[in-house]
């Protein structure tokens, strides 16, 4: 009998999407589902940079260099450099997405068995990535009473061994919002240093911050071989369908290494990357105008979910997430019948139960995420939906 590989057996589904078939369900009977389970923005994609590919004018439709572009990687560099970040266009690789960043990175950086330490809860595909990488995720938790900060650093000395290799964090945070403080990277260096560690930062986030300035592992001075950036177009300019983005080293031997899995895959998009090179020259104001719809619609839903009674919601400093409790026994369950069994005003929410975004078991069962995503109006009529909903769920807890 045929068989199917032991790493496709440990690779998990996606915990985002495994409620998809109970809302078209309810889709197919007329119910309207306001999505905030996922991280798509209703945020329009920049029309110049959808033009520079509409304008565009090829013969051939080639290939591009297994790095990437190197007019977009040299456009990059002034990216980064407006944001306080200096690198050459030699330490940028273009990948297919952020995903494939963070794959090339475990690939290139780690071996089968080797550890990661990842503070939860995560970013739930980090568990994709480790298992098709081979690597073994190991969990630290930080909480939703503090807001989900770092863990202290003796949190981090009790699961290092000698199989550990790195650690990875996501600033600002996907699923929990939060904005890592630069005397929180200063940690993060020490023990990267002390232990001989990589620091995998993913900062597909980085123009979303509401309190605080963003400081990133790139700006961590006398560790730069420790460090290695993930990033990605896809949020920045609301174009996760162009899946480009991009691995940031100054460490030669891993951009040596990384090429080979570039090359391995030929090259990243064409067109995505004309898209990447075009939202470089964006006007300035294109952030700041889309930084504050995304506070407005922080500074909303936050509000709202502290005023049901029994919600806890805190203030996340950055993307487009808020992590929440709530009232009830258990998040899937709770997340499954509000799709199933649960609708007013002929609508109801769809939220992303927290589980799938924790590595050690048992923990957010009482714990959603949500995406602020929609408009304002939308977020209103979510949250008018949760709070009835709540009211009369027979898993409520007191």
């Amino acid at each position: 009998m045929l068989s199917i590989s032991h790493r496709g057996k440990l690779m998990p589904a996606s915990p985002i999407r495994k409620l998809v078939p109970y809302a078209e369900t309810a889709k197919s009977k007329g119910i309207k589902i306001y999505h905030l389970n996922i991280g798509q923005p209703d945020i329009e994609t920049p029309k110049e940079i959808l033009d520079a590919v509409r304008n565009s004018n090829f013969k051939v439709l080639e290939y591009s260099h297994s790095a990437g572009n190197e007019s977009y990687r040299k456009k990059l560099v002034e990216y980064y450099q407006s944001v306080n970040i200096t690198v050459d266009y030699q330490d940028i690789i273009i990948t297919t997405g952020g995903s494939e960043a963070i794959l090339f990175g475990f690939m290139s950086c780690l071996d089968a068995g080797d550890e990661v330490i990842i503070p939860e809860p995560f970013y739930a595909n980090y568990n994709g990535f480790a298992v098709a990488a081979g690597v073994v995720v190991k969990p630290i938790t930080s909480s939703i009473e503090t807001g989900f900060a770092l863990p202290p650093i003796e949190e981090f000395e009790k699961v290092i061994t000698d199989k550990t290799k790195a650690i990875v964090i996501c600033n600002p945070n996907n699923p929990t919002g939060y904005l890592y403080r630069k005397d929180e990277m200063a940690v993060l260096k020490t023990i990267v240093q002390k232990h001989n560690l990589y620091l995998f930062s993913d900062e597909a986030y980085r123009e979303f911050c509401y309190e605080g300035e963003h400081f990133s592992a790139m700006q961590l001075t006398g560790a730069e071989e420790n460090m290695v950036m993930m990033d990605t177009i896809s949020k920045r300019y609301s174009a996760c369908g162009a899946r480009i983005g991009a691995l940031v080293t100054k460490n030669k031997k891993v951009i040596e290494t990384v090429l080979k899995f570039a090359q391995a895959r030929l090259s990243p998009p064409t067109f995505g990357q004309i898209i990447g090179e075009a939202a470089i020259d964006l006007p300035g104001g294109y952030f700041e105008r889309t930084k504050a719809e995304y506070k407005l619609r922080r500074n909303l839903i936050v509000e709202r979910l502290n005023n049901i009674p029994g919600v806890f919601c805190p203030q996340p400093g950055g993307a487009f997430y808020a992590m929440a409790s709530l009232p009830i026994d258990d998040a899937d369950k709770f997340c499954q019948w509000l799709l199933e069994s649960f609708s007013y005003k002929n609508a109801t929410v769809m939220l992303a139960p927290a589980s799938g975004f924790y590595g050690t078991e048992g923990l957010g069962k009482k714990e959603v995420r949500l995406a602020y995503v929609l408009n304002a109006e939308s977020i209103n009529k979510a949250m008018d939906c949760l709070e009835k909903a709540l009211e009369i769920y027979p898993g409520r807890k007191s």
